[in-house]
């Protein structure tokens, strides 16, 4: 997938002033600035686009979907500042799910099966947060059975269950569905945010996803 474009969420200062203010890390590599995307007409405030999908939305919360790439610095910074801020502010209000869409070329799908494997065993964001720091922080590979098995039993799993599970296809069948998805809704970079199965983010500026999402939640309360 040579030639997509990572997502530039916030501005390329704020990019850099983030990464370097964490202990250790390396500021990723800038994108070139870009004009945001054009609003769709719509219901809600916000730069967003309105898909023709059906509507997943459950009166009272979002649920997110943010396609992420587990080698994209990009996204790795997005679940780090932008994931728990959201979580914060909107509580059980909103249901986020990583969807496993790689860009980064010459890289091997096995974090993307193991997340897909313990989301299976109930442990989905745990592995989440696991995997993007293996990858960024402790830069350790995923191929070494005795690393997966700290990973697994990190989160609590058991590292047996899990490598039985992940043999069996089930993980990778899930990600080459949620990989689909992705195309089918033209993800052109990452990360992407889709809201309830049809409105697509692409401007990642914070207030700007805080600003949608709480205009769904104020027109749900509206019709109440």
């Amino acid at each position: 997938m040579q030639g997509f474009r990572f997502a530039r969420f916030m501005t390329i200062a704020v990019l850099v002033a983030l990464a370097w203010a964490q202990p250790g890390a390396a500021a990723p590599p800038a994108a070139a600035p870009s004009p945001p995307p054009a609003s769709t007409p719509g219901p809600y405030k916000g730069v967003y686009t309105v898909l023709k999908e059906p509507s997943a939305h459950t009166p009272g919360k979002v649920k997110m979907a943010e396609f992420a790439d587990f080698y994209c610095p990009h996204c790795h910074l997005f679940e780090q500042t932008v994931v728990p801020m959201l979580e914060e502010k909107f509580g059980s209000r909103i249901e986020i799910t990583m969807v496993g869409f790689p860009v980064i070329p010459g890289k091997l799908p096995t974090a993307f099966e193991m997340y897909e494997q313990a989301k299976l065993m109930g442990k989905g964001p745990q592995m989440k947060r696991v995997l993007f720091r293996t990858i960024h922080k402790d830069r350790l590979h995923m191929l070494d059975r005795v690393i997966r098995e700290s990973l697994e039993k990190e989160v609590g799993l058991d590292p047996a269950a899990f490598e039985s599970g992940l043999a069996s296809g089930k993980p990778t069948k899930a990600f080459l569905e949620g990989r689909r998805w992705g195309e089918k809704i033209e993800v052109q970079q990452t990360p992407t945010v889709l809201l309830d199965g049809n409105i697509k983010l692409e401007n990642l500026d914070p207030e700007n996803i805080k600003t949608v999402i709480q205009s769904i939640l104020d027109s749900d309360a509206a019709k109440r």
